[in-house]
Order: C-alpha cells, then sequence, then structure tokens
C-alpha cells in the first residue's frame, strides 16, 4: 500500500520531465495526498499500540 505514494511521485516526475504539466500535478498531488492518509494511519496504529490478549 505504501508504495502508491511512490507510483504517483515517479508518474509525476516522468510527466515533468517529458513536458506533460497537467499530469505531472495530478499525479503529485495523488501522491501527496495518498502519503499523508498513510502517515495518518501508521501515527495511529503507532499511538492505538499492542493491547494484550484478554483470558
Amino acid at each position: 500500500m505504501v508504495s502508491w505514494p511512490l507510483i504517483f511521485v515517479l508518474v509525476a516526475v516522468l510527466a515533468g520531465v517529458f513536458g506533460f504539466g497537467g499530469l505531472a500535478g495530478g499525479a503529485s498531488w495523488i501522491g501527496q495526498v495518498l502519503f499523508v492518509l498513510f502517515l495518518a494511519l501508521f501515527v495511529a496504529t503507532i499511538l492505538r499500540g499492542r493491547k494484550p490478549p484478554v483470558s
């Protein structure tokens, strides 16, 4: 799942190199949104912690 932001960043860089400005902007925005979403989920998982099993 974390590979998706990296893929969109790669698409944005390649599109920027080849001169597709609109496509590069869109891919960059999607990559940023996914990165922030995954980062927020990661922090929430860390803060929640692991609870011991109830027996």
